[in-house]
């Protein structure tokens, strides 16, 4: 069979959901490094190609990358292109915990909102562990 392809990490917006777009850029590159999607070295597109390929401002799309690259998650380097880093573990053992019960919490609380069980969001992190290529 050979070596297994890695397929390219693609944006996707819903431009209903009230998170604003460049937020959802920077979730979906954050989801990308958590699932698997995203490793170190990875290249995103340019600032300008994104945003054509997503039909938004370049604007929105430079505001994500450069929060991105403020908390280490991106580099830019001049010339050729912006990355993901490798990257560092911020906090102790305890503040990773609170800080994952947050967003635990924050996630439960968004689903409910809008009339998704815990059962749902188990079943929707259990597809991604054990599918993780489906993200790609």
């Amino acid at each position: 069979m050979g070596s297994r392809q890695r397929v390219p990490f693609r944006f996707r917006l819903d431009l209903h959901s009230g998170v604003p777009v460049y937020r959802q850029i920077i979730d979906q590159v954050r989801g990308g490094i958590a699932s698997g999607s995203l490793s170190v070295g990875d290249q995103l597109p340019t600032v300008r190609q994104l945003a054509v390929d997503l039909s938004i401002n370049p604007n929105t799309v430079a505001r994500a990358y450069r929060e991105l690259e403020l908390v280490e998650v991106l580099e830019t380097h001049q010339g050729t292109g912006t990355f993901i880093s490798a990257q560092k573990i911020r906090g102790g053992g305890e503040e990773r915990s609170r800080q994952l019960a947050q967003i635990v919490t924050d996630s439960v609380a968004r689903a409910g909102a809008i009339g998704f069980t815990v059962e749902d969001l188990v079943e929707q992190l259990r597809g991604l562990v054990l599918e993780p290529s489906r993200r790609r």
